[in-house]
């Protein structure tokens, strides 16, 4: 930082702030105040140092930004000439509690600013502006209060959001595991029935070493069974049925579907046979055919278990949950968490058409941000289809270092009165109760506003793309 104490009161009066002020006013600004300089990438002021100074900037690009979990989130960058930052609550009276920076302010590209003390500034504006004072110091405390109490809404609702859609994708899964743990308990009781009946027969231990031998087999054909056809799985049933049913095996049919769907055959049975006295046979038949059933019942609960894995991992994915909010990622991985995450609502009579360019290269982008993009652009799609259509995610290479994420659907379309208002806050086209909640002027302000990006709107009957255009690298962020 280079400090110059000279500055003419005609360059202040020029800027926005103090144009109003008197040549007095503005000489004991200029007696108190300086002028500094700041080379790009160099920290102007801090989050939660003290708020000592109040700036105004005379030429170059600035940025503002929080520390949030995991990082560092970018509000905005500016190079208005007469933009203000620093010490806002010098003009709140000290009540015992210290008075912070709330962000931290960099300077992107050089920049010259205007330099005051906080202690002086706050007098200036008690002296000069007695009502405004009071009414600033108002607005701070009641602001303070509401920020809060909207920003623990907006996270429940989030939340709740969230919440919803997961715990919808969750309900299979965990019905599946579940039902599974029931039945295998079921079948777990049996087989011990079973064993037991087979201990009575007074085998001989080479007997029962052949029976676990052809179980064995048996479980090893299963998990390498070959998919049959309807008429093929018809008569292999067929064929073990009335094997069993000669042997005078209740359930002979329901026991041969089972040994049929796990690869047994008609060799496999008569080994068996020629093992088991034919007054136990049935227990000899009935205790693989239970070992087959647990066998599928674990691989039930492992595929669940795993569904409800990969819902987890979608769900971290979505929410950024112990990740930085700026980092350079795959962005089909947030269209992928975002889907599943609506999941619920796109329901049966909605195709997905993921028509992804894997080629494309990771970009660097806070994709907490964009998934919430993204969730927005497919609800809408979604709510314009009313459950039946087609809702095609793509992705593609752009021109100048950028990539295309385009969502379409085949709803009938935005009318041309509504297109020129789509992004503007708060218009809905939806009842009351209806979409996510972020307006279309959220998603504009994150894609344009924080990742320096475009979205553009092609519709027709049938055909309406939101297209989003990100830059492939990180827009322009010095080290401070």
């Amino acid at each position: 930082m280079t400090v110059d104490p000279w500055l003419a009161p005609e360059q202040l009066r020029t800027l926005f702030l103090f144009e109003h002020l008197d040549d007095d006013q503005l000489a004991w600004l200029i007696e108190r105040g300086r002028l500094v300089e700041y080379p790009a990438g160099v920290i102007i002021h801090a989050e939660g140092s003290p708020a000592s100074c109040f700036l105004v900037l005379l030429s170059g690009t600035m940025s503002m930004s929080k520390r949030v979990q995991g990082g560092e989130l970018e509000l905005f960058r500016t190079d208005y000439r007469g933009a203000y930052t620093g010490a806002f609550n010098a003009v709140v009276p000290d009540r015992g509690v210290p008075k912070l920076y709330p962000s931290t302010a960099r300077a992107v590209t050089p920049c010259r600013l205007f330099e005051i003390p906080a202690n002086d500034f706050g007098k200036a504006v008690w002296d000069w502006f007695p009502m405004a004072a009071h009414l600033l110091e108002g607005a701070a405390t009641q602001g303070a209060s509401a920020s809060e109490i909207v920003e623990r809404h907006e996270r429940l609702v989030a939340l709740g959001a969230v919440t919803a859609g997961l715990t919808h994708e969750l309900n299979n899964p965990v019905a599946a595991v579940l039902r599974a743990a029931a039945t295998l308990r079921d079948r777990l009781t049996g087989m011990r029935s079973d064993l037991a009946r087979l201990i009575r027969a007074d085998l001989d231990p080479a007997e029962l070493e052949g029976i676990a031998a052809l179980v064995t087999r048996a479980l090893e054909r299963r998990r390498e069974a070959p998919d049959l056809s309807p008429l093929e799985v018809s008569d292999r049933e067929d064929e073990l049925g009335a094997w069993l049913e000669d042997r005078g095996v209740e359930a002979s049919w329901e026991l041969a579907s089972t040994f049929v769907a796990a690869g047994v055959d008609l060799a496999w049975l008569t080994e068996m046979a020629d093992l088991v006295p034919p007054s136990h046979l049935e227990a000899g038949l009935t205790y693989p055919v239970r070992v087959l059933e647990s066998d599928g019942l674990l691989d039930e609960i492992s595929e669940a278990a795993g569904r409800i894995s990969e819902l987890l991992a979608s769900a971290k994915q979505y929410t950024q949950m112990d990740r930085a909010p700026l980092q350079t990622f795959d962005v089909h991985e947030g269209l992928d968490a975002t889907l599943t995450m609506l999941g619920h609502k796109l329901g049966e009579g909605i195709e997905i058409v993921r028509d992804y360019d894997r080629s494309l290269p990771p970009i660097a982008a806070y994709p907490g941000e964009l998934n919430q993009v993204w969730t927005n652009l497919i609800d809408n799609a979604v709510d314009a289809m009313e459950g039946h259509g087609t809702l095609t995610v793509r992705t593609r290479p752009g021109h100048d270092e950028r990539l295309i994420v385009e969502i379409a659907d085949t709803g009938p379309g935005v009318p041309d009165e509504v297109r020129s208002r789509i992004f503007e806050p708060f218009f809905t086209t939806k009842p009351m109760g209806k979409g996510t909640g972020l307006g279309l002027d959220i998603a504009w302000r994150i894609v344009v506003g924080r990742h320096h990006g475009e979205i553009r709107l092609e519709s027709a009957p049938g055909d309406t793309r939101f297209a989003v255009i990100l830059p492939l690298r990180e827009p322009d962020r010095p080290e401070g």
